[in-house]
């Protein structure tokens, strides 16, 4: 018996209930596609506001440091460091951070301070290209700054408007200047966009009255394809090498609920995926079903005929298995062709203020989908999985009748 040519007849004689299979398989799998690839696209936006806008996949930090941000509690960091790091893949930058309270006019707001060399940072995050107004920091300009989005509008400031700011310098002395808004950043996250306040580490130096010393130490792998564990192992090894204890963090470390909610979100897609197919999987079972009710004497004649119950068996699956196949093409070309429009278009978020904020972090003012290779395989795999299932009783009922009661059937 040719099964696979046995199956293809009984699905064109009954075309129109294999339309109905294949459209609703085809609707839920396109719907998946999509819906994957906007999750992907929303958690690459999270991850990369979060890690490689501002915090850098390692950071390494003077013990106690990250429990107590003091700003005497520095280390150590000079062109000698980013050589060493340098030769074992590893772009580095190093960071000042305090705190004061910037004004302009009758507004006034805290801000937490940021000392880094434009230079070095670039190698480390993309927070330089997320300028939103005007341009980022340059050594050339010591008194231009970029501040957060929000922190403009607090302040209300805009380019080239001046803005004093007041702290307390290392010495115990007054720390007091006047700066120039240089650039003002797109969303990246709560902390920055309501009290981001960037300075070249010259005049963070200057402004504080440091002599040396950083408070911390950012890491970037050269080559992604690198494990993270291995890296971590060498950023240990170089540092006990040189005879001190410093702490390195990774990023999923320094941001615990970020990295938890972008684990539990991959679970929630899976789940949000199956509830889907089971209902899909409903519209199957009740589809085959009644076409093995409709066929039982058919059935009947074939066990009769000789036809063991496995082949029977088979058929129903190979039946199955072609209107799938059939849905799952469909469901590739209209849900990849939706998810590329919204991969190059975006959504805009504009009307939520410039921007949505998941767990404190900043999306992007456009949710662009990521068609990946996982948001394809997943679904599609899936829609494999839940008709195998759905198949099953109705493919036992047609296996497992008796041919005299089955011929007979009315």
């Amino acid at each position: 018996m040719n099964t696979f040519n046995l199956a293809s007849r009984n699905l064109l004689r009954n075309w129109q209930k294999s339309a109905i299979s294949i459209s609703a398989m085809a609707f839920a799998g396109a719907v998946m596609i999509l819906f994957a690839a906007l999750m992907e696209g929303m958690l690459q936006s999270i991850e990369r506001n979060a890690v490689t806008m501002t915090v850098g996949e390692f950071q390494i930090h003077s013990p106690g440091y990250r429990d107590d941000p003091d700003l005497y509690n520095r280390i150590e960091f000079d062109q000698s460091w980013i050589n060493q790091f340098e030769q074992r893949g590893l772009y580095s930058s190093a960071r000042l951070f305090g705190f004061g309270l910037a004004a302009a006019g009758s507004s006034s707001a805290g801000v937490q301070l940021r000392g880094i060399n434009p230079k070095q940072e670039k190698n480390v995050t993309k927070i330089h290209q997320h300028v939103m107004e005007g341009t980022w920091l340059d050594t050339q300009d010591p008194s231009g700054v970029v501040i957060g989005k929000k922190l403009a509008r607090t302040l209300n400031v805009k380019l080239n408007d001046e803005v004093v700011l007041l702290s307390q310098a290392a010495d115990g002395s007054m720390a007091d200047a006047l700066f120039q808004v240089r650039g003002i950043l797109k969303s990246v996250g709560e902390d920055i966009d309501r009290g981001g306040f960037f300075m070249v580490d010259s005049r963070f130096l200057e402004l504080m009255v440091i002599d040396s010393g950083y408070h911390e130490i950012v890491l970037q792998r050269m080559d992604l394809k690198q494990d993270s564990d291995v890296v971590d192992q060498h950023i240990k090894t170089i540092i006990s090498e040189r005879g001190f204890d410093w702490q390195v963090s990774h990023w999923r470390q320094t941001l615990p609920t970020i990295a938890r909610m972008l684990d539990m979100a991959d679970g929630q897609m899976l789940f949000m995926i199956l509830i889907t197919y089971v209902a899909v999987a409903m519209v199957v079972l009740n589809s085959m079903l009644m076409s093995v009710f409709e066929r039982i004497r058919e059935f009947g004649v074939m066990k009769a005929l000789g036809v063991s119950p496995q082949q029977l068996m088979l058929l129903i699956y190979i039946e199955s298995a072609i209107q799938t196949l059939i849905a799952s093409v469909i469901a590739l070309l209209l849900g990849a062709w939706i998810a590329i429009y919204f991969q190059n278009n975006g959504i805009d978020l504009t009307s939520f203020g410039g921007g949505a904020s998941i767990g404190g972090v900043a999306m992007d003012t456009h949710w662009k989908a990521a068609l990946t290779p996982e948001a394809i395989i997943r679904p599609l795999a899936f829609l494999f999985i839940m008709v195998t299932v759905a198949v099953l009783y109705p493919a036992t009922k047609a296996a497992f009748l008796r041919p005299v009661e089955a011929i007979n059937f009315r």
